[in-house]
């Protein structure tokens, strides 16, 4: 029994790694579809969310629709970036779905950011540095506290399962989240790699907990 208990340790923590570190210089890479492997992302949100920016890096090959971040709170669809398809984005808040269309190469690197006011419900998208139609949707709405932020991975239901087909196959970086509505100045600043302090997740540090096959590796692209 006791052998049976140790190897039980040793294999959870080959799946579930826990870390605080310095991202930079480094991606997430998802090697391959699953219906498990994902980054759980720990978040410094003590209180309902009224506004927020969030950008990150993405590269991957996927033609089909797949999970960028995705927020779990009170329900499954509390905040989402999806892509849904070659040249369309999805920004889901509080369940409801924003289309954004953009056009774009592919496959290629892209720098995302999406932010969201709820006293004017007006939601905006930015790919590598450029705007797209702002759009609106669930004015005066609060996205909840203390959210579990993950990455590679969206559920179809709140505390379902994982679904393989929606899995991302590719490499994340630079993750960073505001409680604000980043100007398109401050955007800009972002896409070049300049670095200004976020207040929810800060990819330098990072405390994230890293389930299946998923592995750290340096950055190569730009």
């Amino acid at each position: 029994m006791d052998k049976l208990l140790f190897w039980v340790s040793v294999l959870t923590s080959l799946l579930e790694a826990v870390a605080q570190t310095n991202m930079i210089g480094k991606v997430f890479t998802f090697p391959k579809a699953s219906n498990s492997a994902h980054m759980s992302l720990t978040t410094q949100l003590e209180k309902p969310l009224q506004n927020f920016t969030v950008c990150l890096h993405a590269y991957t090959d996927l033609s089909c629709g797949y999970s960028l971040f995705y927020s779990i709170q009170t329900q499954s669809n509390e905040m989402v970036i999806f892509k849904s398809q070659i040249g369309e984005y999805n920004l889901i808040i509080g369940g409801d779905k924003i289309f954004f269309k953009v056009y774009e190469n592919f496959p290629a690197p892209v720098h995302i950011c999406a932010s969201w006011e709820s006293s004017s419900g007006i939601a905006e998208f930015w790919v590598n540095g450029k705007p797209l139609v702002r759009k609106g949707r669930r004015q005066g709405y609060s996205v909840g506290a203390h959210p579990k932020i993950v990455l590679g991975q969206k559920q179809y239901s709140y505390r379902g399962k994982f679904v393989k087909s929606q899995s991302f196959v590719g490499e994340i970086g630079d993750v960073y989240m505001w409680d604000s509505v980043l100007s398109p100045k401050e955007i800009w600043f972002v896409y070049q790699g300049i670095y200004i302090k976020p207040n929810i997740l800060d990819w330098q540090p990072l405390n994230y907990t890293m389930q299946g096959y998923v592995v750290t590796k340096p950055l190569k692209w730009s």
